[in-house]
């Protein structure tokens, strides 16, 4: 297999989401069941194959009077218990939030139910090095510049001048599925793709404990609000239409303001744009099924199976069914990859993700014990990153927020990091931390 990315991993949307595994609550008031009950039974399968990157979250959504009643949220949150299979996971509770420290004072009935959080760029990183120890040629900073059919197989033309040949390609450029196909592939788009922009901010952190809140906005939307990096809140996410490049995407002012005023409307603890650390954003290459609203547009995907030799483009789609889109795609393809194996990714887990889902205690008290001069603070942070493996990265001059030369060379090798970018927002989120002075630092040492 040949992976070719034309930037660095997870570098447009994988990055950009709200960092989180989960069924979609808001989903089910659009009838989306079958993508609900696929997205709920994933959460504990990705829970158990990263659970260095994948953690349980309560999320707590108070019930705001006047917006959607509250017997219609502990219906939806019934039927989230119980279309996915849930076993490991805790189960909805009604809650008095009339004394809640976080909230406002004015609200009462609240409910309190499990999703997960996730490290998405990690995410991505770990499942494409899964690839490469299983045998897969991953080349990043590599476009393909063209794909002609040539005796029954596909012929590349790459960015560097080379050329490849395949059996099948598969089209998972996210935003620039439909470009792709018509500019590279030459082939008509035969799915439309809506561009919906969704934005987030981080501030410092709001609200003490470790649980995430879910607020309801007067026009129909969701806002969360989640513990992030220890010191921090992450706030999103907006739904905006979205027509331009994707490279270029970026927090307007409005959409900020739109987040500020949401959290404002709960929590006790005001938050104005001076509060917020870091914004970003990312276009969702959504299918478009016609939907009126951004936030309608569904999130299910679609694979389009086409042409001779076959090409199979993606659309649509979301982080947390990644692994039952890559099943799909595959069985699609098996016609015409004689002897491919069946699915057998729903018991494997990706590296460093070897050890018990609860575990993640005991695998930070145990590197603190084989490496004494760690903080607690960075062996908590190794372990969330690397896992099992965490003991294998070496240390060296620290470069700042206890990110050393070992580890940026460990990514560099390991991990297809190139940049600064690459490492301080995609393999680390240490961007949050670490000053001008020790970026430039970093950037000195990857020069070296």
């Amino acid at each position: 297999m040949l992976l070719l990315e034309q930037g660095d991993l997870a570098g447009a949307t994988s990055s950009a989401s709200t960092k989180l595994i989960h069924g979609g609550l808001r989903y089910l008031e659009y009838y989306e069941f079958r993508l609900v009950r696929e997205a709920l039974s994933e959460r504990e399968i990705l829970l158990k194959a990263a659970p260095h990157l994948v953690r349980p979250l309560r999320f707590v959504l108070p019930h705001h009077a006047g917006l959607r009643p509250w017997w219609m949220i502990r219906a939806g949150l019934f039927l989230y218990d119980h279309l996915g299979g849930r076993k490991l996971l805790s189960p909805t509770r009604t809650l008095d939030l009339a004394h809640d420290p976080a909230l406002k004072p004015g609200f009462g009935r609240g409910f309190e139910y499990s999703d997960c959080s996730v490290d998405d760029a990690r995410l991505v990183v770990l499942t494409v090095r899964d690839a490469a120890l299983k045998g897969a040629d991953i080349r990043t900073r590599t476009r393909c510049e063209a794909a002609r059919p040539v005796d029954g197989m596909w012929s590349l033309t790459l960015g560097d001048g080379r050329e490849e040949r395949a059996r099948v390609l598969v089209n998972a450029a996210g935003p620039w599925v439909s470009q792709v196909l018509s500019s590279v592939v030459v082939q008509d788009a035969p799915t439309r793709v809506r561009m919906v922009k969704g934005s987030h901010i981080v501030t410092r952190r709001l609200f003490e404990g470790d649980r995430a809140f879910i607020f309801q906005n007067a026009d129909g939307r969701v806002c969360f609000a989640i513990p992030y990096q220890q010191d921090f809140t992450l706030i999103g996410t907006t739904d905006e239409e979205y027509t331009g490049d994707p490279r270029g995407v970026a927090i307007s002012p409005t959409e900020e303001t739109y987040l500020l005023t949401a959290v404002n409307d709960y929590l006790r603890t005001q938050v104005t744009a001076a509060d917020i650390v870091w914004r970003y954003a990312g276009v969702r290459p959504l299918r478009d099924d016609g939907a009126s609203k951004a936030q309608e547009a569904t999130r299910d995907y679609v694979l389009e199976l086409s042409g001779t030799p076959p090409v199979l483009s993606v659309f649509g789609g979301k982080i947390t069914t990644y692994r039952r889109l890559a099943e799909a795609a595959m069985d699609r393809l098996a016609p015409f990859i004689p002897g491919l194996p069946g699915p057998w990714t729903a018991h494997a887990t990706l590296p460093g993700g070897d050890f018990p889902w609860d575990g993640i205690d005991a695998l930070t008290q145990d590197l603190l014990s084989r490496h004494q001069s760690l903080t607690p603070a960075t062996a908590r942070r190794l372990v969330h990153a690397y896992g099992t493996l965490a003991s294998n990265v070496p240390g060296g001059t620290d470069l700042g927020a206890g990110l050393t030369e070992g580890e940026v060379d460990w990514l560099v090798r390991n991990e297809y990091a190139r940049g600064v970018e690459d490492i301080v927002w995609r393999r680390t989120k240490l961007g949050l931390r670490l000053t001008a002075a020790e970026t430039d630092r970093l950037a000195r040492h990857l020069a070296h």
